[in-house]
Protein backbone atom coordinates (compact mmCIF):
# COMPACT_ATOMS: atom_id res chain seq x y z
CA UNK A 1 0.00 0.00 0.00
CA UNK A 2 1.69 3.13 0.45
CA UNK A 3 4.50 5.13 1.61
CA UNK A 4 3.24 8.66 1.00
CA UNK A 5 4.10 11.68 -1.13
CA UNK A 6 4.45 12.46 -4.81
CA UNK A 7 6.55 10.27 -7.07
CA UNK A 8 9.35 12.81 -6.73
CA UNK A 9 8.85 12.87 -2.97
CA UNK A 10 9.30 9.09 -2.96
CA UNK A 11 12.61 9.04 -4.80
CA UNK A 12 15.05 6.93 -2.86
CA UNK A 13 18.36 5.14 -3.15
CA UNK A 14 18.49 1.60 -1.78
CA UNK A 15 22.28 1.74 -1.48
CA UNK A 16 23.83 2.58 1.86
CA UNK A 17 24.49 6.23 2.51
CA UNK A 18 28.28 5.94 2.35
CA UNK A 19 28.94 9.68 2.50
CA UNK A 20 27.56 9.80 6.04
CA UNK A 21 30.51 7.79 7.33
CA UNK A 22 32.52 11.01 7.64
CA UNK A 23 30.72 11.90 10.88
CA UNK A 24 32.95 11.91 13.94
CA UNK A 25 32.43 9.06 16.38
CA UNK A 26 31.49 10.14 19.91
CA UNK A 27 30.30 8.19 22.95
CA UNK A 28 26.57 7.53 23.12
CA UNK A 29 26.30 9.35 26.46
CA UNK A 30 27.55 12.57 24.85
CA UNK A 31 24.93 12.33 22.12
CA UNK A 32 22.13 11.61 24.59
CA UNK A 33 23.26 14.55 26.73
CA UNK A 34 23.30 16.86 23.70
CA UNK A 35 19.73 15.91 22.75
CA UNK A 36 18.64 16.29 26.38
CA UNK A 37 19.93 19.87 26.33
CA UNK A 38 17.94 20.57 23.16
CA UNK A 39 14.81 19.23 24.86
CA UNK A 40 15.53 21.26 27.99
CA UNK A 41 15.58 24.33 25.76
CA UNK A 42 12.01 23.53 24.68
CA UNK A 43 10.49 24.40 21.31
CA UNK A 44 11.43 20.99 19.83
CA UNK A 45 9.44 19.60 16.90
CA UNK A 46 9.47 15.81 16.58
CA UNK A 47 9.38 14.13 13.15
CA UNK A 48 8.70 10.42 13.61
CA UNK A 49 8.86 7.46 11.23
CA UNK A 50 8.20 3.73 11.09
CA UNK A 51 11.13 2.90 13.37
CA UNK A 52 9.25 4.38 16.31
CA UNK A 53 6.51 1.74 15.97
CA UNK A 54 8.64 -1.40 15.66
CA UNK A 55 8.50 -1.93 19.44
CA UNK A 56 4.70 -2.05 19.06
CA UNK A 57 5.06 -5.03 16.71
CA UNK A 58 4.73 -3.10 13.44
CA UNK A 59 7.72 -3.70 11.14
CA UNK A 60 9.62 -0.79 9.63
CA UNK A 61 10.39 -0.31 5.94
CA UNK A 62 14.15 -0.75 5.86
CA UNK A 63 15.76 -1.80 9.11
CA UNK A 64 19.35 -0.96 9.98
CA UNK A 65 20.73 -1.82 6.52
CA UNK A 66 18.82 0.90 4.66
CA UNK A 67 17.62 -1.64 2.06
CA UNK A 68 13.90 -1.86 1.42
CA UNK A 69 12.41 -5.00 3.00
CA UNK A 70 9.82 -5.76 0.32
CA UNK A 71 8.78 -4.64 -3.16
CA UNK A 72 7.47 -1.22 -4.12
CA UNK A 73 3.96 -0.58 -2.74
CA UNK A 74 0.93 -0.01 -4.93
CA UNK A 75 0.69 3.43 -6.53
CA UNK A 76 -2.30 5.74 -6.49
CA UNK A 77 -2.52 5.42 -10.26
CA UNK A 78 -2.65 1.63 -10.08
CA UNK A 79 -5.26 1.68 -7.31
CA UNK A 80 -7.58 4.11 -9.08
CA UNK A 81 -7.09 2.62 -12.54
CA UNK A 82 -7.77 -1.06 -11.90
CA UNK A 83 -10.57 -2.92 -10.13
CA UNK A 84 -8.26 -5.92 -9.88
CA UNK A 85 -5.59 -3.80 -8.18
CA UNK A 86 -8.19 -2.58 -5.67
CA UNK A 87 -9.28 -6.16 -5.01
CA UNK A 88 -5.65 -7.12 -4.33
CA UNK A 89 -5.11 -4.10 -2.12
CA UNK A 90 -8.24 -4.55 0.00
CA UNK A 91 -7.70 -8.30 0.42
CA UNK A 92 -4.16 -7.68 1.66
CA UNK A 93 -5.20 -4.72 3.79
CA UNK A 94 -8.13 -6.59 5.34
CA UNK A 95 -5.77 -9.42 6.27
CA UNK A 96 -3.32 -7.02 7.91
CA UNK A 97 -5.71 -4.59 9.55
CA UNK A 98 -6.18 -6.49 12.81
CA UNK A 99 -2.43 -6.40 13.49
CA UNK A 100 -2.53 -2.61 13.18
CA UNK A 101 -5.75 -2.29 15.17
CA UNK A 102 -4.35 -4.38 18.03
CA UNK A 103 -1.04 -2.49 18.24
CA UNK A 104 -0.51 -0.41 21.38
CA UNK A 105 1.72 2.64 21.89
CA UNK A 106 5.16 1.68 23.15
CA UNK A 107 7.62 3.39 25.49
CA UNK A 108 8.79 5.68 22.69
CA UNK A 109 5.29 7.01 21.93
CA UNK A 110 4.64 7.48 25.64
CA UNK A 111 7.91 9.34 26.12
CA UNK A 112 7.11 11.70 23.24
CA UNK A 113 3.74 12.43 24.83
CA UNK A 114 5.38 13.06 28.22
CA UNK A 115 7.82 15.47 26.57
CA UNK A 116 4.91 17.23 24.89
CA UNK A 117 2.96 17.54 28.14
CA UNK A 118 6.02 18.97 29.88
CA UNK A 119 6.33 21.63 27.17
CA UNK A 120 9.69 20.42 25.89
CA UNK A 121 8.20 19.13 22.62
CA UNK A 122 6.17 21.82 20.90
CA UNK A 123 4.67 19.68 18.12
CA UNK A 124 4.76 16.21 16.58
CA UNK A 125 4.74 15.41 12.87
CA UNK A 126 4.49 11.71 12.06
CA UNK A 127 5.02 9.90 8.78
CA UNK A 128 3.28 6.86 10.29
CA UNK A 129 -0.28 5.84 9.45
CA UNK A 130 -0.79 3.56 12.48
CA UNK A 131 -2.42 6.12 14.81
CA UNK A 132 -0.16 5.23 17.74
CA UNK A 133 0.80 8.83 18.59
CA UNK A 134 -2.89 9.65 18.91
CA UNK A 135 -3.46 6.51 21.00
CA UNK A 136 -0.63 7.61 23.32
CA UNK A 137 -2.43 10.89 23.96
CA UNK A 138 -0.74 13.14 21.40
CA UNK A 139 -4.04 14.00 19.78
CA UNK A 140 -2.66 16.99 17.90
CA UNK A 141 0.13 15.00 16.21
CA UNK A 142 0.03 15.86 12.50
CA UNK A 143 -0.41 12.66 10.49
CA UNK A 144 1.53 13.72 7.42
CA UNK A 145 0.50 10.67 5.42
CA UNK A 146 -2.98 10.21 6.86
CA UNK A 147 -4.34 7.37 8.99
CA UNK A 148 -5.37 3.78 8.34
CA UNK A 149 -8.25 4.10 10.81
CA UNK A 150 -10.20 6.20 8.29
CA UNK A 151 -11.67 5.44 4.85
CA UNK A 152 -12.65 7.99 2.20
CA UNK A 153 -14.85 7.68 -0.89
CA UNK A 154 -13.03 8.93 -3.97
CA UNK A 155 -16.34 9.94 -5.58
CA UNK A 156 -18.40 11.75 -2.91
CA UNK A 157 -15.54 12.24 -0.36
CA UNK A 158 -17.62 10.77 2.47
CA UNK A 159 -15.40 9.50 5.27
CA UNK A 160 -16.07 6.54 7.54
CA UNK A 161 -14.17 4.47 10.06
CA UNK A 162 -11.97 1.54 9.20
CA UNK A 163 -13.71 -0.47 11.92
CA UNK A 164 -17.00 -0.11 10.06
CA UNK A 165 -15.40 -1.17 6.77
CA UNK A 166 -13.76 -4.13 8.51
CA UNK A 167 -17.18 -5.38 9.61
CA UNK A 168 -18.56 -4.98 6.08
CA UNK A 169 -15.63 -6.84 4.54
CA UNK A 170 -16.05 -9.65 7.07
CA UNK A 171 -19.69 -10.00 6.03
CA UNK A 172 -18.84 -9.96 2.32
CA UNK A 173 -16.01 -12.46 2.71
CA UNK A 174 -17.21 -15.05 5.19
CA UNK A 175 -14.53 -17.65 5.82
CA UNK A 176 -11.66 -15.42 4.62
CA UNK A 177 -8.60 -16.46 6.61
CA UNK A 178 -5.01 -15.26 6.40
CA UNK A 179 -3.86 -15.72 9.99
CA UNK A 180 -0.22 -16.40 9.19
CA UNK A 181 0.25 -13.60 6.67
CA UNK A 182 3.27 -11.34 7.18
CA UNK A 183 2.13 -7.76 7.82
CA UNK A 184 3.90 -4.78 6.25
CA UNK A 185 4.47 -1.40 8.01
CA UNK A 186 1.58 0.20 6.17
CA UNK A 187 -0.89 -2.46 7.29
CA UNK A 188 -1.25 -4.75 4.30
CA UNK A 189 -0.26 -8.41 4.36
CA UNK A 190 1.49 -10.83 2.05
CA UNK A 191 -1.18 -13.13 0.56
CA UNK A 192 -1.27 -16.08 -1.81
CA UNK A 193 -2.99 -15.26 -5.13
CA UNK A 194 -5.83 -17.73 -4.44
CA UNK A 195 -6.81 -15.76 -1.34
CA UNK A 196 -7.12 -12.60 -3.42
CA UNK A 197 -9.00 -14.01 -6.42
CA UNK A 198 -12.43 -14.34 -4.80
CA UNK A 199 -12.20 -11.39 -2.40
CA UNK A 200 -15.23 -9.08 -2.56
CA UNK A 201 -14.62 -5.33 -2.24
CA UNK A 202 -17.06 -2.98 -0.49
CA UNK A 203 -18.24 0.24 -2.12
CA UNK A 204 -19.30 3.53 -0.54
CA UNK A 205 -22.58 3.28 1.42
CA UNK A 206 -23.53 6.80 0.35
CA UNK A 207 -22.96 6.75 -3.41
CA UNK A 208 -21.59 3.34 -4.39
CA UNK A 209 -18.22 4.87 -5.23
CA UNK A 210 -14.66 3.64 -4.78
CA UNK A 211 -13.33 3.45 -1.21
CA UNK A 212 -9.70 4.17 -0.37
CA UNK A 213 -7.89 4.27 2.98
CA UNK A 214 -7.39 7.86 4.08
CA UNK A 215 -3.63 7.65 3.53
CA UNK A 216 -1.33 9.07 0.89
CA UNK A 217 -0.21 6.50 -1.68
CA UNK A 218 2.88 6.54 -3.86
CA UNK A 219 2.13 8.89 -6.75
CA UNK A 220 -0.28 10.93 -4.64
CA UNK A 221 0.60 14.30 -3.13
CA UNK A 222 0.40 15.09 0.55
CA UNK A 223 -2.36 17.73 0.83
CA UNK A 224 -0.86 21.19 0.42
CA UNK A 225 -2.50 22.59 3.55
CA UNK A 226 -0.99 19.77 5.62
CA UNK A 227 2.49 20.38 4.23
CA UNK A 228 2.19 24.11 4.89
CA UNK A 229 1.09 23.42 8.48
CA UNK A 230 4.19 21.28 9.00
CA UNK A 231 6.41 23.99 7.52
CA UNK A 232 4.92 26.50 9.97
CA UNK A 233 5.61 24.16 12.87
CA UNK A 234 9.23 23.70 11.77
CA UNK A 235 9.65 27.44 11.23
CA UNK A 236 8.40 28.14 14.75
CA UNK A 237 10.62 25.47 16.32
CA UNK A 238 13.96 25.95 18.05
CA UNK A 239 15.16 22.50 16.92
CA UNK A 240 14.03 19.35 15.10
CA UNK A 241 14.25 15.82 16.51
CA UNK A 242 13.90 12.95 14.02
CA UNK A 243 12.85 9.62 15.52
CA UNK A 244 12.91 6.31 13.65
CA UNK A 245 12.99 7.56 10.06
CA UNK A 246 15.56 6.87 7.36
CA UNK A 247 14.31 10.08 5.66
CA UNK A 248 14.45 8.18 2.39
CA UNK A 249 11.45 9.93 0.84
CA UNK A 250 11.31 13.67 0.33
CA UNK A 251 8.02 14.05 2.20
CA UNK A 252 9.94 13.89 5.49
CA UNK A 253 13.43 14.93 4.39
CA UNK A 254 12.20 18.36 3.26
CA UNK A 255 11.49 19.36 6.87
CA UNK A 256 15.02 18.40 7.92
CA UNK A 257 16.45 20.44 5.07
CA UNK A 258 14.25 23.41 5.95
CA UNK A 259 15.32 23.34 9.60
CA UNK A 260 19.00 23.04 8.65
CA UNK A 261 18.77 25.93 6.18
CA UNK A 262 17.31 28.08 8.95
CA UNK A 263 20.24 27.21 11.23
CA UNK A 264 18.12 25.15 13.63
CA UNK A 265 19.84 22.15 15.25
CA UNK A 266 18.69 18.78 13.87
CA UNK A 267 19.08 15.64 16.01
CA UNK A 268 18.39 12.14 14.68
CA UNK A 269 17.79 8.91 16.61
CA UNK A 270 17.47 6.04 14.13
CA UNK A 271 18.93 2.56 13.88
CA UNK A 272 20.69 2.81 10.54
CA UNK A 273 21.87 5.56 8.22
CA UNK A 274 19.51 8.29 7.02
CA UNK A 275 19.49 10.73 4.12
CA UNK A 276 19.65 13.56 6.63
CA UNK A 277 22.76 12.46 8.49
CA UNK A 278 25.02 15.13 7.00
CA UNK A 279 22.57 17.79 8.19
CA UNK A 280 22.38 16.46 11.75
CA UNK A 281 24.14 18.12 14.66
CA UNK A 282 23.94 14.80 16.47
CA UNK A 283 22.99 11.29 15.30
CA UNK A 284 22.38 8.26 17.53
CA UNK A 285 21.79 4.68 16.37
CA UNK A 286 19.98 3.39 19.44
CA UNK A 287 16.68 1.64 20.30
CA UNK A 288 14.04 4.33 20.57
CA UNK A 289 11.97 3.15 23.53
CA UNK A 290 14.80 3.03 26.04
CA UNK A 291 16.55 6.07 24.57
CA UNK A 292 13.47 8.31 24.68
CA UNK A 293 12.63 7.15 28.19
CA UNK A 294 16.16 8.13 29.28
CA UNK A 295 15.91 11.45 27.44
CA UNK A 296 12.67 12.27 29.20
CA UNK A 297 14.39 11.91 32.55
CA UNK A 298 17.60 13.64 31.44
CA UNK A 299 15.82 16.65 29.91
CA UNK A 300 14.21 17.44 33.25
CA UNK A 301 17.60 18.15 34.82
CA UNK A 302 19.65 19.26 31.79
CA UNK A 303 20.76 22.86 31.34
CA UNK A 304 18.83 24.42 28.45
CA UNK A 305 20.77 25.07 25.26
CA UNK A 306 19.73 26.91 22.13
CA UNK A 307 21.98 24.65 20.08
CA UNK A 308 24.95 22.32 20.24
CA UNK A 309 28.57 23.16 20.78
CA UNK A 310 31.06 23.12 17.92
CA UNK A 311 32.60 19.96 19.37
CA UNK A 312 29.23 18.21 19.14
CA UNK A 313 28.36 19.58 15.71
CA UNK A 314 28.19 16.80 13.15
CA UNK A 315 28.63 14.26 15.94
CA UNK A 316 27.46 10.71 15.46
CA UNK A 317 27.30 7.63 17.66
CA UNK A 318 26.70 4.21 16.11
CA UNK A 319 28.15 2.13 18.91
Amino acid sequence: MAVPGTLDDHAYDDHAYDDHARHAQVPQDAGVAAIARLLAGRGVVVLSGAGLSTESGIPDYRGVTGSRRRGTPMTYQEFTGSAEARRRYWARSHAGWQAIARAEPNAGHRAVEELRRSGRVAAVITQNVDGLHHAAGTRDAVELHGGLDRVVCLDCRHTSTRAELDRRLDALNAGFRAADAAVNPDGDAELLPELVADFRVASCRKCGGVLKPDVVFFGESVPKARVELCYRLVDAARSLLVLGSSLTVMSGLRFVRRAARAGKPVAIVNQGATRGDELAAVKLSLPLGATLTALTASAASAAPAAGLTDHQSRARSDT
